[in-house]
């Protein structure tokens, strides 16, 4: 993990992760220095069991298909309470050829958002999560290399699209830094 000093300790922010595989989630979980409220999918809260799981882990469903004022609601509730909440700005996984790394492209909102809750943006890039996947990376001693990088905040300012573009520059520059350091450290 490189750059835990720029995840603030005890105030609120948004960590905007790249969304590579559905192991991001539980490596932020893991090496996050704090609990983190995950906003999700409204596909995943149809099961019922997947819905508990996922709200025990205070995870709550945005409807990415239109605007969902409710879960707006919910995000600038959590950030008043001093919370952090983890997002996925591109809106879903996606292969590195399709993510904001390659296209330096993410859904509208992330700006916005950062700027009504009045809190920096932390840009995080997690590589390699996909290795998971495969039925031998569970086996005891086992070394499956992965990593994560956070930047440094960024603080909202009011023009939210400058934001959206500083983080997507951030983002560009955070996975460089942390594939040179996989591949140094191979």
């Amino acid at each position: 993990m490189i750059g835990l000093e720029h995840v603030p300790r005890v105030a609120p922010f948004i960590l905007a992760a790249t969304h590579l595989s559905e192991y991001d989630v539980p490596l932020l979980i893991r090496h996050t220095p704090r609990p983190l409220d995950f906003v999700s999918i409204t596909e995943v809260f149809r099961n019922p069991l997947a819905a508990w799981f996922y709200g025990s882990m205070n995870a709550f469903p945005l409807e990415r298909s239109r605007p969902d004022a409710p879960t707006v609601r919910i995000i600038l509730e959590r950030l008043r309470e001093g919370r952090a909440v983890a997002m996925f700005p591109e809106g879903s996984i996606r292969s590195e050829a399709d993510s904001v790394i390659s296209t330096r492209r993410i859904r509208p909102g992330l700006g916005r958002l950062a700027g009504i809750a009045d809190v920096p943006v932390v840009p995080c890039v997690v590589l390699n999560s996909a290795a998971y996947r495969r039925p031998l990376s569970w086996l005891p001693l086992r070394r499956v290399r992965y990593g994560l990088i956070y930047g440094p905040p960024l603080v909202p300012n009011e023009n939210a699209e400058r934001l959206e573009s500083d983080y997507i520059l951030e983002i560009a520059r955070l996975h460089t830094l942390l594939r040179d350091a996989l591949h140094r450290d191979a």
